[in-house]
């Protein structure tokens, strides 16, 4: 159920569907507590590839590496 009002609150905030085809072909939603465990993980599974996979097709990286800063190490 989480996914899919994550799914729902960047759709919201952001004005931009999240295509889930994969998602929605399983015919699985967290209400459905008839159905099995691994139906439910491979529901799970499928939909959170999709919101990831929408997610770095709209945005570049936001970590930005520097090598001049210095690290200190414990001895």
């Amino acid at each position: 159920m989480l996914l899919v009002h994550v799914k729902k609150f960047y759709e919201k905030s952001r004005g931009d569907e999240i295509v889930t085809g994969n998602y929605d072909a399983l015919g699985i939603s967290p209400v459905h507590i008839h159905k099995n465990k691994i139906c439910h993980k491979k529901a799970i599974l499928t939909l959170g590839e999709e919101i990831v996979q929408h997610l770095r097709q709209q945005q570049p990286p936001m970590v930005e590496y520097s090598t001049k800063e210095k690290v200190a190490v414990e001895q």
